[in-house]
């Protein structure tokens, strides 16, 4: 008898055990934007107060089913209804009061901000919202040390540090990756300008040559996060907005996801007839992202994004027309109807796996093609781009002398075709409108462009304050040029160009002084090739002797949260010396060579504060302000027998200040008033011609209420609410053809407004 009792309770005890293990629940959380891990979250079971906090791979053990929230400094909170046992994701997105504490995706390590060794700014989710809906100028403007020259809204050129200055035409030198694509071609030029910003969810900007990861630009690299679906989310969305210069814009956005696979697919379509003659604009984009939790240790990601643009160009214009008729289109531009017609696409996908608690890696691949064809008045510009590419890293820690080391190392393989020719531009002036007219070919490239990547990143913890940051960059970059257009007497423009391989260091370190403030300092090497424009003689051959240009980055700075988490700040003051710079000479009104003409020093200091005025009321105010010093010469620069050493840097404001403020309530209405000045431009290397200073401010109020599933909301903004006359990109070191007066300056739009509703319905 004593025998069946004994066997009854362990029988009743095994029963007990294996109902308890049915109940266990684990799961992982993570950054819903850049899929980072989150260690430390916090995790409350509605039922008995008990909390359980996930471990540093963001793994977590929960006892049963129930009501659970999650919270972490730097994040919303999130609250869900576990209902069964299945392995359960958790993301969380970011918060932008808190950004110090959010995990950044500079290397993957699992990095909060506040512990990074570079200077590193983002841009929210929020930040976006509140800026217009038409140019993403503006929203990066509010970055120090970013500058944005934009002529149209597919004519611009972005400056980091100074760097991508001196580029006549486009934005060169900073490299910049939608998710984990490469957004710059072999060519070394980056276009971001033509992606829906409702797309987006987050920008990271890296400055300086700081990512080993990302190839060590010269400048920095820029990071475009898409927005993603929460699992378990089903909602559709669409807005319409209209304003000023015929603009028309709808949106079509739609979230479908279950437990374990999401995506969001957003379709664009964008009609602007432009403030200036010859400046008409479409352009419709479409762009999916899926995520897909296939087990513990797998996950699969894919995005794409697809753009058709047909922009007229209405080009720059002198100072005399400037002053007295902004509107009108440069006349050679005005007379062809100069345009472009773009079709550009990405797709990419990448694997994750975790091969054990201390290993995992990510693997990447992805494509892109571009097709143009640009009636201009010199003549028709016709051509396609496809690229190819993978990139693939192992990411892992150890214990090393008894400190925790993160590592990091892989490579990114990369190769583009790129195939164009030039043709006659007939243009014509009757019947009105007719505008280019194709002729002869004139040329026939096909460019064959690779480069390989190979990267080392370590964070090494020398106390619970203290970190180590190490990377190596190394690349290798050749061209390859075959001239298909060989009439009698043409010179033969083919051969290959490959560059010697270049080394980029990094050191930095940062400490905690205490939980709220840290400082870091780093030293940094990068590099920029030319393309293969640059690298052409006036005779067509190649040059042979043209050097990458190259760079040592110094910094220190710090960033941290004062005031009971109410200020955050960020102060970084730099040195960014550069060698062998690249000088793009005139020869002809379309002809330009690049030369190494000498070098360049660029001090600055860049600081951005944001304080909370009122919080926790039925209104919250928050303000902000930000100051770049730009002090960038010429250390030593010759070009054609002129010695322009010690001016001033040609392309870059002196200073800018950003300044404004974010007012919300709980009945759901929200404004903000930004103003920024920016100082006076060099034009010219002898700077003997500036751009004025200049100062904008732009306003938005808006209203936005939900009803249970269904969220109503509009807006209305106002940009240059005291129609500041300004240039808005200028075109440096201009030449004069045929006794014409050079050509500067971009007008930019003066007061002009926007307004628009829009819808989501949960589901």
């Amino acid at each position: 008898m004593q025998l069946k009792t004994i066997s009854l309770f362990i029988l009743f005890y095994l029963v007990f055990i294996a109902v308890q293990a049915q109940d266990e629940i684990r799961g992982k959380v993570i950054d819903i934007e850049n899929n980072a891990i989150l260690s430390d979250v916090h995790i409350l079971n509605h039922a008995d107060s008990t909390i359980v906090i996930s471990n540093e791979r963001g793994e977590f053990v929960i006892a049963k089913l129930g009501t659970y929230t999650f919270s972490r400094l730097g994040y919303h909170h999130r609250t869900i209804q576990v209902l069964d046992s299945n392995f359960l994701i958790v993301q969380l997105r970011l918060k932008p009061t808190e950004l110090n504490e959010v995990e950044v995706s500079t290397n993957r390590l699992g990095q909060r901000l506040k512990n990074t060794a570079a200077t590193i700014d983002i841009v929210s989710q929020k930040d976006i919202e509140f800026a217009n809906h038409i140019n993403i100028a503006p929203i990066l403007n509010k970055v120090p040390g970013i500058y944005m020259h934009t002529g149209a809204l597919n004519t611009n050129r972005i400056t980091i540090r100074g760097i991508g200055a001196r580029n006549l035409f486009g934005t060169a030198k900073i490299r910049a990756y939608f998710e984990d694509i490469p957004l710059t071609t072999g060519n070394g030029e980056t276009t971001i300008e033509d992606f829906e910003l409702k797309t987006l969810a987050r920008i990271e900007i890296i400055k300086g040559a700081n990512s080993s990861i990302y190839g060590a630009g010269l400048g920095g690299t820029i990071h475009l996060l898409p927005k993603k679906s929460f699992v378990k989310s089903n909602e559709i969305s669409s807005e319409f907005s209209f304003g000023s210069f015929g603009f028309q814009k709808g949106i079509l956005e739609a979230d479908i996801a279950n437990a374990k696979h999401s995506a969001k697919i957003v379709y664009s379509n964008t009609h602007n007839d432009g403030y200036r003659d010859n400046n008409e604009y479409d352009r419709q984009t479409f762009t999916v992202t899926s995520n897909h939790f296939l087990n513990t240790k797998n996950d699969l990601s894919f995005v794409a994004s697809y753009v058709d643009l047909k922009a007229f160009i209405p080009s720059a214009i002198n100072q005399d027309d400037f002053n007295t008729n902004p509107t009108s289109a440069a006349f050679t531009w005005g007379r062809a109807r100069g345009f472009e017609d773009t079709k550009r696409g990405i797709f990419g996908v990448s694997w994750k796996h975790q091969y054990s608690k201390n290993v995992r890696h990510q693997t990447s691949m992805f494509t892109s093609f571009r097709n143009g064809y640009e009636p201009r008045p010199f003549n028709i510009l016709s051509e396609k781009t496809v690229a190819l590419g993978i990139r693939s890293r192992l990411i892992g820690n150890t214990r090393f002398l008894n400190h925790k080391l993160d590592w990091t190392f892989g490579g990114e393989l990369f190769r583009d075709t790129h195939r164009s020719e030039t043709f006659e531009n007939l243009y014509q002036d009757f019947p009105i409108g007719t505008g280019s007219v194709q002729g002869l070919r004139l040329s026939n490239f096909k460019e064959k462009r690779r480069y390989v990547n190979l990267f080392f990143e370590t964070n090494y913890h020398l106390s619970t304050k203290t970190l180590l940051s190490v990377g190596l960059n190394f690349n290798r970059t050749n061209y390859n040029l075959d001239d298909a257009f060989n009439p009698v007497g043409n010179i033969d423009q083919s051969g290959t160009y490959t560059f010697d391989e270049v080394l980029s260091p990094k050191l930095g370190i940062s400490h905690e002084l205490n939980s709220n403030v840290s400082f870091y300092s780093s030293i940094s090497h990068g590099f920029s090739p030319p393309s293969i424009s640059e690298t052409l003689l006036p005779d067509g051959q190649i040059n042979t002797d043209i050097q990458p240009e190259t760079g040592w980055n110094f910094e220190v700075g710090t960033r941290g949260t004062l005031i009971k988490n109410r200020l955050q700040f960020g102060i970084a003051a730099f040195r960014l010396d550069v060698r062998n710079l690249l000088v793009a000479r005139r020869t002809a009104q379309d002809q330009f060579i690049g030369v190494n003409a000498g070098k360049t020093q660029h001090d600055g200091l860049e600081t951005s504060f944001r304080y909370r005025l009122v919080k926790n009321k039925p209104v919250t105010i928050d303000t902000y302000l930000s100051y770049t010093l730009n002090n960038f010469t010429f250390k030593d620069f010759v070009d054609e027998q002129e010695d322009f050493s010690g001016n001033d840097l040609t392309g870059v404001p002196s200073d800018v200040v950003n300044a404004g403020l974010e007012l919300t309530t709980k009945i759901g209405l929200y404004t903000n008033i930004n103003f920024q000045y920016v100082g006076r431009i060099p034009i010219t290397d002898s700077n003997s011609i500036y751009a004025d200073s200049y100062s904008l401010t732009h306003m938005k109020f808006g209203y936005k209420q939900t009803f249970k599933r269904l969220t109503l909301g509009a807006f209305l903004g106002v940009n240059n609410i005291f129609d500041e006359k300004y240039a808005s990109q200028l075109l440096i070191n201009a030449s004069s053809f045929g006794g014409n007066a050079p050509r500067y300056f971009y007008p930019g739009n003066p007061v002009n407004y926007y307004t628009g509703i829009n819808i989501n319905y949960s589901f």
